[in-house]
């Protein structure tokens, strides 16, 4: 029967421990992490420039019917929306 092998540490001369390095699958799975968050970053960016995007035309249509209404209201009055007058 054979006997487990004791763990292997690496130690320095001063009794600093030397961490082990770590294995190619975890430094695979930490890029992989690392890509997924920036992807989801980038579509979190689109989503936001999209409806930004998508609500511009309907911020500008609502500035212009409260202008006309403005206006409309000073032409009632009387005034003519004139600035001078």
């Amino acid at each position: 029967m054979k006997t487990p092998r004791p763990p292997l540490i690496e130690m320095r001369l001063d009794g600093e421990i030397i961490p082990p390095r770590s294995l190619w699958p975890a430094r695979i799975a930490a890029w992989a992490v690392l890509i997924a968050v920036l992807a989801g970053l980038a579509v979190l960016a689109a989503l936001a420039f999209w409806l930004a995007a998508a609500l511009l035309p309907v911020a500008i249509l609502a500035g212009l019917v409260a202008w006309a209404a403005i206006r409309f209201q000073l032409w009632r009055s009387g005034r003519g929306g004139n600035r001078f007058g």
